[in-house]
């Protein structure tokens, strides 16, 4: 138990210095490839690790690349993650207006917090994980990429920067999925394509 805690702390350093030191996209991408081959903690099965040539992703799309204004919207959900998280607590911080739709921002109601931002578009269960995919989850150290925060109550989005959750490559991880109000139709042409 230990040894996995302190593997788990140290797969967590790794990915928030892979979202602060990375130079571009493409490094982004190539250490993101290095650490899920490599890390104990990776989601990838142990048994594929071996084999694991690398993440699949759409090209980098600049239109992907959007400012969005944040319209305080309050508000709580609560999601059952299935597995020893039990319900997870969040709070709307705000209400993002994108090209794609309006998706939720939400806080992490738990010890030190984070924003977390998922969402399902027209891409998943065709290109892309059926259950959605991420574009922040600062718990996570995911910092800085995917959500930019701006002055004047805007953010910057980078949904090149999209990620599957740690279940879309292993069904041993569960993981909560994007709720209703985060659900666009329209296609997000960016970021991670499905594992399998």
């Amino acid at each position: 138990m230990v040894m996995e805690a302190l593997e788990l702390t140290d797969y967590r350093a790794a990915v928030a210095r892979m979202y602060l030191e990375a130079a571009d996209l493409e490094d982004f991408r190539s250490r993101r490839d290095e650490l899920f081959a490599t890390h104990p903690q990776s989601p990838i099965p142990a048994a594929s690790r071996a084999s694991f040539t690398g993440l699949r992703y759409f090209e980098p799309n600049p239109s992907a690349i959007v400012e969005a204004p944040v319209r305080p919207s309050p508000g709580e959900i609560d999601i059952d993650t299935g597995g020893p998280d039990g319900i997870v607590h969040y709070r709307r911080a705000g209400v993002l207006e994108t090209a794609f739709g309006e998706l939720s921002l939400w806080w992490i109601s738990a010890y030190g917090g984070g924003l977390f931002l998922p969402v399902r578009d027209g891409t998943c269960g065709q290109e892309t994980y059926g259950g959605g995919r991420y574009l922040t989850d600062t718990v996570k150290g995911t910092h800085g990429r995917g959500l930019e925060v701006l002055p004047g109550d805007r953010v910057r989005l980078d949904f090149n920067y999209l990620y599957n959750p740690s279940c879309a490559y292993d069904d041993a991880w569960l993981c909560p999925l994007a709720p209703p109000e985060n659900r666009v139709a329209a296609r997000i042409e960016a970021g991670e394509l499905s594992y399998r």
